[in-house]
């Protein structure tokens, strides 16, 4: 799929194991970004392991700008996370864009919403780290509404062996239909 953000060609193309690296240097460039500004959000580095899964099941992103990888996302039609909510959805996970496209998760939200509307389902769904109040902020300004924490186990930390709880806040947005209406 091609768009136009800030005057630039964007091309949105499913990734698979061989685009690996390009994935993780993403995320990489953005974890180490949020690092920086105190917030922990993400590991310092993400390890292939972490997102071969969602590469294998195609359900991972490069978002080209320009021709040059700018951000990655994963979106997916399943989370146990939302096992409580009923209703279709997509979730988005490991939205990143490179500090090169700073503003380009607008779009990306833009791009999921409308794969939503495509497949008939009714909400686009995420979550991020409770304590990450600028992100809430963000998801909110863009017409997320708060859908309550959860405590979930993150990976299990390498020195000590235990596995630390997160406190992740769920947001979902409901998306209307291709006539404009929502189906709920």
């Amino acid at each position: 799929m091609t768009v136009d953000w800030n005057g630039t060609e964007l091309g949105f193309e499913r990734a698979g194991l061989d685009r690996m690296d390009e994935v993780l240097g993403v995320l990489d460039d953005a974890a180490g970004w949020l690092g920086s500004r105190g917030v922990d959000q993400w590991p310092a580095r993400f390890e292939a392991a972490f997102v071969e899964p969602a590469l294998s099941r195609g359900e991972t992103w490069l978002v080209r700008s320009g021709g040059e990888v700018a951000g990655t996302v994963t979106m997916d039609w399943a989370d146990k996370l939302w096992a409580d909510s009923p209703g279709e959805a997509g979730y988005l996970h490991r939205l990143a864009v490179r500090r090169s496209a700073a503003g380009l998760g607008a779009r990306i939200l833009d791009w999921a919403a409308d794969a939503v509307r495509t497949r008939g389902a009714d909400y686009l769904r995420l979550d991020c780290v409770a304590g990450n109040a600028r992100l809430r902020a963000y998801y909110e300004g863009r017409g997320f509404a708060p859908r309550g924490v959860v405590a979930v186990e993150g990976a299990p930390d390498r020195r000590t062996g235990e596995k630390p709880v997160y406190r992740l806040s769920r947001y979902e947005l409901a998306v209307p239909g291709r006539d404009g209406h929502h189906r709920a």
